[in-house]
């Protein structure tokens, strides 16, 4: 299966969705500032707080690079403001309830789990130039890691 979205060169597709903190992220909002789009499966799981933890750390680098971050998952809003009160992640976690982003991203595939399949997120990532071109994509994320390369290419963009 050939992964869709948009390709390293091209226009970030648009968005607009509910975030923590009563907060609304969307393109048109982040126009002219480089930002980071990750989408990541669930609120509070292992792997997604070990990244979540990490970007939170990174942010006051990511920061002096004028890097907005933002968090994307398919669950409702209660769990992402429980997820983001309990960790002290400062950045916008959206969420992309019916993964129109995510489709639109192609960040919305097929998953198997004890030889069930089913649809679910990729944790990708999309780092997006102050023009709206996406400067760099990550697909299927370590979470370790994560932080340390986004610091990495968001300073190539400087």
């Amino acid at each position: 299966m050939s992964e869709a979205g948009p390709a390293e060169g091209a226009a970030a597709p648009d968005f607009s969705m509910p975030a923590s903190g009563g907060r609304t992220v969307s393109l048109s909002g982040l126009k002219g500032k480089p930002f980071l789009l990750y989408f990541y499966p669930k609120a509070d799981t292992p792997g997604c707080t070990k990244q979540a933890c990490g970007i939170q750390e990174a942010l006051p680098q990511l920061g002096k690079l004028g890097l907005t971050v933002i968090g994307v998952s398919p669950d409702k809003i209660p769990p992402i403001e429980k997820f983001a009160k309990k960790f002290g992640l400062e950045f916008p976690l959206a969420s992309d309830e019916d993964h129109k982003v995510a489709e639109a991203y192609g960040t919305w595939v097929e998953k198997s789990m004890y030889g069930k399949k089913y649809m679910g997120m990729e944790r990708s990532s999309f780092l997006v130039d102050g023009s709206g071109k996406v400067a760099k994509v990550w697909r299927k994320v370590k979470p370790e890691a994560h932080a340390a390369e986004v610091l990495k290419a968001a300073q190539g963009l400087a």
